[in-house]
């Protein structure tokens, strides 16, 4: 379905909507109350002309939606695509601006807490997110001044000589001293900060009242009045938030919409209540329709995908039993696989449902049913002897003549073939930027290697560039032997297609589905040239700033970064900070290393 036709079916309803560029890489992701006056909003012609705007506006080819029940879920789920897509045309909430969480490090010995800005599935407890940020960091503050729950990152065992002054400020039960506080002790408070930030306040009271009157009895008055104050302190307040574990209510549910041989499913990841994320799947060619969700969740969690303990479709599946074993194994723990009547269960799973339903609608009446008639029309426009099937793309990346890469990648029937993508370090070219002559490499080395093995060539070779670059690609096909290669270019900007043997570029319609076809592995192309280029580059750094400090290697590079993060979290690291990864030498020796840097 073209973009066209897509805005005049847009639903009045709110959620969130996906701009896509060529490619299909999500370029915008926005939230609306009402989608349809929201998104057709932007192609009026009264519309804003901000140059960031208009640009954005020129460069959508498509766009996805998701329907929710409110516009508060909408900006939820916003806040999750944009953390997984990174578009290109969004800012608010980019670079890990997110809303931030607690982290109780429950794996850990003595746990600590304090703040993050993602939840993850790795068996620790997470409390959030909360809104605005500076509730989570209030919400720390209390914890700890509630509970005594550590922040350093020191690595305890309680026989430190004497407590530092987080616990002089009563910030901080001092584990790291055991004559202080038993790890007992400590970990029965942890239990408290959790079952607080869970909002089970009342037992937390309920156990410390039993604990002040039982240390009353016992004469040791300066403690029972300790814990006075810590009762009186929870009751006057409400649970800031309730935390999001894997403990506490979870579910997955899934929907499909089957109409012949074609399904669109959708998977909703529910986690304490809230959706955090969405994922949905085109299915062609089903020789079992009635098989759709059952062979879904077996292909769903079949590649370690966290497991719930509940999942939810709109109907019965003969395979039920069979599957919960399945997953149950997976999991470790029972899980059951419902069908709900009533209720919110049913009320979340319409919503999943609807949402297929609009996948489908929108999806499978997009030229994918239409590539073998768009694969012949540019069989015909380049004048082949046969249509296209295969189509291999080249793309140069560097900046100013430094880690020169090249990629290549493969359409198949006008889709991509993931598993036939190559990326390439031009050897040949160093100094000043020469793209002519590193494509002319790349070019040369791809199908030499091609010619040896005996393989297929493909169809169409198509270059990323102008007339130049189209050149040198052809000069290095000639030097094999292969003068009758096809081969094609498309410059940018102009969008202009660069024919071998023609000396006129044809310039099609934007709205030709060929041009977009070719725009889309042009793009493509570029996509996974500037990702290789980046991963260069980042090595290149990396090793310049960390290989160049006396005893670094690479076994102790890998423990500083994945420590730190990041070279800059090197950087800030303080002394004692990095001594307990690579020990008290190395790190006055990296210490040393950044300070000088800085003078």
């Amino acid at each position: 379905m073209a973009l066209a036709e897509k805005l005049e079916q847009l639903p009045a309803r709110p959620g969130v909507y996906l701009f896509k560029g060529e490619g299909g890489a999500v370029i915008y992701v926005g939230k609306a109350r009402v989608l349809r006056d929201r998104v057709r909003s932007y192609f009026q012609a009264s519309r804003p002309t901000e140059l960031h705007k208009s640009r954005m506006v020129e460069d959508i080819v498509d766009l996805e939606l998701v329907v929710t029940d409110s516009e508060m879920e909408a900006l939820a789920l916003e806040n999750n695509l944009i953390k997984r897509h990174r578009p290109l045309y969004n800012l608010r909430l980019r670079d890990d601006k997110n809303h931030p969480y607690l982290r109780l490090t429950l794996r850990e010995d003595y746990p600590r807490l304090y703040v993050v800005r993602r939840p993850s599935e790795d068996g620790d407890a997470y409390g959030g997110p909360y809104i605005p940020a500076k509730l989570g960091h209030k919400t720390a503050g209390l914890v700890r001044k509630l509970f005594g729950i550590r922040t350093c990152k020191e690595t305890l065992n309680g026989r430190r000589p004497r407590p530092c002054l987080q616990y002089q400020i009563k910030r901080c039960l001092a584990p790291c001293v055991a004559e202080v506080c038993s790890l007992d002790r400590y970990r029965q408070s942890c239990d408290d900060a959790r079952l607080f930030l869970e909002g089970r306040t009342e037992e937390v009271v309920r156990r410390l009242r039993g604990d002040m009157e039982r240390v009353a009895s016992e004469e040791r008055f300066e403690e029972a009045a300790s814990l006075r104050d810590q009762v009186r302190a929870l009751e006057r307040l409400e649970t800031p938030q309730k935390i999001t574990t894997t403990e506490l209510e979870e579910r997955d549910l899934f929907a499909a919409h089957v109409e012949g041989e074609r399904a669109a499913v959708q998977a909703f990841s529910v986690r304490d209540g809230k959706v955090v994320a969405r994922e949905g799947f085109l299915l062609d060619r089903l020789t079992e329709p009635e098989a759709v969700l059952s062979t879904t969740l077996q292909q769903f969690y079949a590649d370690g995908r966290y497991v719930p303990r509940e999942i939810l479709i709109p109907t019965e599946t003969p395979e039920r039993e069979l599957l919960e074993s399945w997953l149950g194994g997976r999991r470790g723990t029972r899980v059951r696989i419902r069908t709900p009547q009533r209720g919110e269960k049913l009320r979340l799973l319409d919503l999943v449902v609807r949402n297929a339903r609009l996948a489908f609608e929108l999806e499978w009446k997009h030229p994918r049913q239409q590539s073998r008639e768009i694969m012949r029309a540019l069989g015909d426009l380049l004048d082949l002897e046969v249509e296209p099937r295969r189509i291999e793309c080249f793309d140069i990346s560097n900046i100013q003549g430094s880690d020169t890469v090249a990629s290549m990648v493969v359409f198949e029937e006008g889709f991509p073939k993931k598993s036939h993508y190559r990326k390439f370090r031009v050897k040949g070219v160093s100094g000043a930027p020469d793209d002519f002559a590193s494509m002319h490499e790349v070019v040369g080395r791809r199908y030499r290697r091609l010619l040896e093995e005996g393989k297929e060539l493909p169809e169409l070779v198509l270059i990323d560039g102008g007339k130049g670059q189209l050149g040198a690609a052809v000069e290095a096909l000639e030097e094999l032997g292969l003068g009758d290669q096809p081969v094609a270019s498309l410059a940018k900007r102009e969008e202009l297609l660069f024919v071998r043997g023609r000396d006129v570029p044809l310039a099609l319609p934007r709205s030709s589905p060929v041009l977009q076809l070719v725009q889309r592995v042009r793009d493509e192309a570029h996509r996974f040239a500037i990702g290789y280029h980046r991963k260069a580059r980042s090595k290149r750094t990396l090793h310049s700033e960390l290989d160049d400090i006396p005893g670094i290697g690479p076994a102790k590079r890998r423990k500083l970064l994945s420590a730190f993060g990041s070279l800059r979290g090197v950087k800030g690291a303080t002394e004692a900070e990095l001594a307990t990864v690579v020990g008290p030498a190395m790190a006055v020796r990296v210490r040393a290393h950044f300070d000088g840097e800085r003078l």
